[in-house]
């Protein structure tokens, strides 16, 4: 099933957005995002002047006017709730430039039945967040629904740094070939992540064996990105993607049926302008997470290049999932048949040994003890 970025979000609203932000590289993004840079002139140049009207993708109508009465605003925070469900009064306030308190905006959600009594969700007093755009980037599947077509499994990735939800995708399975041509798009679009973290299920991990890497996490690895994995049993690793997805649920599946996914994949594009251009987020001082965000300095390669070990290393070639160091045998992750592995000596001790493909420690080995793994 084919898929285009493009579609993810308003072509124009998200170029213009990412060339206008300092020190942005207009002619790279221009061939990222497959536009001539007069194109790209001409949109910046109607947008300095007319605003989003120049872009004329839909009607710009201001959302809030300070001559609003009150029976207004109220019929504004109403139309926004039954918009955007999960919505809460700081959400709404902030859409409408503060003109009426976040408690009021609850007590006006109340009064109309538009809050369900509920259990308070519990907030980390400490959030953690990388200090840079691509830095890292989450990547999970949502879980998977019923279409007319079969199954649909929503493919999400998020930075860590901005909330900027680089994808969503409807795809009719999580096979790591699939999975593959959704990120090659996304690479080429936003370039590389220094680091991306996976939860241990297929295709990125090993549920059997967690920290295993898979043909995906191999090529990620190639490509120079670090790979880490989540702690078995523990979601709130992967956490900003795991609130994204209570978020997507609740604006998006919940409620809805549909019938293909070409279907879907329109829903899912029009939540993902709202929530990346117009929704602002409490974590980010209530700043959209593209005013956050940055294309990745480093460019997608069109052809791979070849590691290069150290000199001190010792190369092992693996034979089926296997390795063979100093007259012995090692067991060794299937994807990397037919490469090689480089062995160092350990802190660990002298008779251990790490084993590295390119960058990432795949396992230590001691080679005074029978090899288990």
């Amino acid at each position: 099933m084919t898929w285009n970025t493009r579609d993810a979000m308003s072509l124009k609203e998200e170029f213009i957005a990412l060339a206008r932000l300092p020190g942005s590289n207009k002619r790279e993004l221009c061939r990222r995002f497959g536009i001539s840079p007069q194109t790209a002139y001409k949109w910046l140049g109607r947008y300095e002047a007319l605003g989003q009207a120049g872009l004329e993708e839909r009607s710009r109508k201001p959302a809030t006017s300070p001559k609003l009465t009150d029976t207004q605003l109220q019929a504004q925070v109403i139309a926004l709730r039954k918009a955007h469900p999960a919505w809460g009064g700081r959400t709404i306030s902030n859409v409408l430039n503060k003109q009426i308190a976040p408690s009021t905006v609850t007590s006006v959600l109340h009064r109309h039945g538009l809050i369900e009594p509920a259990a308070k969700e519990h907030e980390a007093k400490l959030r953690f967040e990388h200090d840079a755009p691509n830095d890292l980037w989450q990547m999970d599947f949502k879980g998977h629904f019923a279409t007319q077509q079969g199954r649909c499994h929503p493919l999400t990735m998020l930075d860590d740094h901005s909330r900027f939800n680089l994808a969503i995708q409807a795809c009719d399975n999580e096979r790591g070939p699939t999975v593959k041509e959704k990120m090659i798009e996304v690479f080429e679009r936003y370039g590389l992540p220094a680091r991306i973290n996976v939860d241990n299920g297929a295709p990125w991990g090993s549920p059997r064996n967690p920290g295993e890497i898979t043909e995906l996490s191999i090529w990620l690895i190639q490509l120079g990105i670090r790979i880490s994995f989540s702690r078995p049993y523990h979601p709130q690793t992967n956490g900003k993607i795991e609130r994204f997805h209570r978020s997507f649920k609740a604006e998006v599946l919940d409620g809805h049926l549909f019938s293909t996914f070409k279907e879907a994949q329109s829903a899912f594009d029009r939540w993902r302008d709202v929530y990346n251009l117009q929704r602002p987020h409490q974590a980010l001082e209530n700043k959209v997470p593209m005013q956050r965000y940055r294309t990745s300095p480093w460019a997608y390669p069109k052809v791979l290049a070849e590691f290069e070990y150290g000199q001190d290393d010792v190369l092992a070639k693996v034979y089926s999932s296997r390795f063979r160091f100093r007259k012995r045998y090692f067991s060794i992750a299937k994807g990397l048949l037919g490469k090689h592995v480089a062995i160092r000596p350990s802190v660990r001790g002298e008779s251990m040994f790490d084993v590295y493909f390119c960058h990432h420690l795949l396992r230590t080995i001691d080679i005074d003890q029978p090899d288990y793994t």
